[in-house]
């Protein structure tokens, strides 16, 4: 599966603008679902981390633990191309309304307790380095 970036970005260089779902819920606006972007260079990162470290066996969560917007999400893919965001609400299908997930935050305590103690890229560095350093280049490995 591609990254939300992945898409945002092509539907700029094919639409000039991104399409994101409308939100179906009050408390939350269009645009304002949350997710806990992470970028692969953190996961790689942690991964390099474990292999070094005695931490205890067992199941991590991974993320950042602050959640964000998907539009702040295709803000940055804009950002990272010197474009003024043009974004587009459609409605969710159907189908997914009662199952979407508008909050999702990884709990960090765990990796944090094991000694983890490094950054992680912001969501608007992460965002403008993959798309600088590989869209935009067209090095989609």
């Amino acid at each position: 599966m591609a990254s939300v970036i992945f898409h945002s970005f092509n539907q700029i260089r094919e639409n000039g603008f991104v399409k994101l779902f409308r939100s179906h819920r009050p408390d939350f606006k269009d645009g304002q679902q949350l997710r806990d972007f992470v970028y692969v260079k953190d996961v790689v990162k942690i991964c390099a981390w474990f292999m070094d470290h005695h931490a205890p066996s067992g199941l991590y969560n991974l993320g950042t633990g602050k959640a964000r917007s998907f539009e702040d999400l295709v803000k940055s893919t804009y950002a990272a191309i010197d474009r003024d965001a043009d974004i587009r609400f459609i409605d969710m299908p159907e189908d997914i309304r009662d199952k979407y997930q508008y909050f999702t935050e990884a709990d960090m305590h765990k990796l944090i307790s094991a000694g983890y103690n490094e950054t992680f890229y912001s969501l608007e560095t992460g965002v403008d380095d993959y798309v600088r350093n590989y869209l935009s280049k067209q090095k989609y490995y």
